[in-house]
């Protein structure tokens, strides 16, 4: 709401501003020096309505508002006829030279409109919204791009529900910006496909390794046979390039993988990307706090090294009723403010929780985000991606045992 007002004071500013030059030279000449004649920058005055809104009714406007001021007030004007007729010549050029110019600058701003458009439309097809709830989870998101008017940068991100449970997948690509997008929609295509028909994460692993080896054109020779494409499909570049002619190795992607079991147990894959928080904020407990879920150290990025045989799939957590996971890209540990200093992530998470009691994934986003903007002071150097999910599952019940209800009268929970 503060946001819009201020545009909306920017945007009644820059249309009022020819005006109030015309009335500020005509205050200037009338109460100023006598000395001095400042009649002739009232020409500025079309120019400046051309540069500001840009419409050709301000121009016109603005230009017979300066005409009208030229115009004698009576025996005490003694400003000079010449000056006087060069002046209105020069608001009369200016003008029509900007009349043209404003409807040109007018189509450009239109063409422009619409290819943000177009372009948001296809960047929400590619990083989709995700829904606010799945599988009795709550989701939710958010993306800071260092591409001014990109969506969707280096980071990727995406949760599945499927039969073997809830999938999530978050990347960041090599780079930032529009230059990664295709390497995203690569991974992303694959990981929707694979995560339903893939019953493990080590074979959805190995999906979204050929899929950014077909899209890079690099096909290492470590690779299996059954994995190498066939023969004359010239999707093999020369020697150490890609068939882009980019150096092989150049480019890679980290992927964390993730499994959360109905019962709450969090199966998961690392290359080489940053490893989840969660944060403990279910019903009994006095204080959210978050903490950093790590099993060891990942595996490399997906394009460095082929994959080894045995892939470690490790159970890196449970998800009690409650509890959340805030999954991220590295861009929100590695940002700086102006001293050099890294954003406090971990403490900043436990502040989000404490401060959002029952915990509620979009505030955890929005006071995340709001903490690296007022961190960096606007200044992104890389682009930042954000997940948290909540377990709003209730926690099964086990069958009462006969001896136990024997024994207290009261079923096991």
């Amino acid at each position: 709401m503060v946001l819009r007002r201020m545009v909306h004071w920017r945007k009644a500013l820059v249309i009022a501003l020819p005006g109030l030059w015309i009335l500020g030279v005509v205050v200037w000449e009338y109460y100023g020096s006598h000395g001095i004649e400042v009649v002739q920058l009232l020409a500025a005055a079309p120019a400046i309505a051309c540069a500001g809104s840009g419409r050709r009714q301000c121009v016109v406007l603005s230009c017979a508002c300066a005409l009208v001021t030229l115009v004698p007030f009576g025996p005490a004007d003694g400003v000079d006829l010449g000056v006087r007729l060069g002046t209105c010549g020069t608001i009369l050029c200016v003008a029509a030279a900007g009349y043209p110019v404003t409807h040109r600058r007018r189509r450009l701003v239109a063409d422009l409109e619409r290819a943000r458009e177009i372009a948001a439309a296809a960047q929400r097809v590619l990083l989709r919204p995700l829904p606010p709830r799945i599988d009795g989870m709550t989701l939710a998101s958010g993306h800071l791009s260092v591409s001014e008017g990109a969506l969707v940068g280096g980071d990727l991100y995406e949760v599945l529900a499927t039969s073997y449970g809830v999938r999530v997948l978050m990347g960041d690509v090599r780079g930032h910006g529009f230059p990664a997008i295709a390497t995203v929609a690569a991974v992303l295509g694959s990981f929707r496909e694979a995560a339903h028909h893939e019953a493990g994460l080590a074979d959805v692993l190995r999906r979204l390794e050929r899929a950014l080896h077909r899209h890079l054109g690099e096909w290492p020779a470590e690779l299996p046979a059954e994995h190498l494409p066939p023969s004359g499909t010239g999707e093999t570049g020369e020697a150490g390039e890609t068939g882009e002619g980019r150096p092989a190795g150049e480019e890679f992607v980290t992927v964390l993988l993730l499994e959360v079991r109905p019962d709450g147990v969090v199966m998961a894959l690392n290359c080489g990307h940053p490893w989840p928080y969660r944060i403990s904020g279910g019903p009994g407990r006095r204080r959210a706090r978050a903490a950093a879920v790590a099993d060891g150290d990942p595996m490399p990025p997906l394009g460095l090294f082929p994959l080894p045989a045995e892939l470690p799939v490790a159970r890196i957590t449970r998800l009690h009723p409650g509890d959340a996971l805030v999954l991220h890209t590295d861009g929100a540990e590695d940002a700086r403010d102006a001293a050099g200093a890294f954003f406090p992530l971990a403490r900043v998470l436990g502040e989000a929780a404490a401060h959002n009691p029952p915990l509620v994934p979009a505030a955890v986003i929005e006071h995340v985000q709001t903490a690296l903007l007022r961190h960096t002071g606007g200044r992104l150097s890389d682009d930042i991606a954000l997940l948290v999910l909540r377990n709003d599952r209730q926690r099964a019940t086990v069958p009462s045992s006969p001896a136990r209800l024997a024994r207290t009268g009261r079923p096991c929970s």
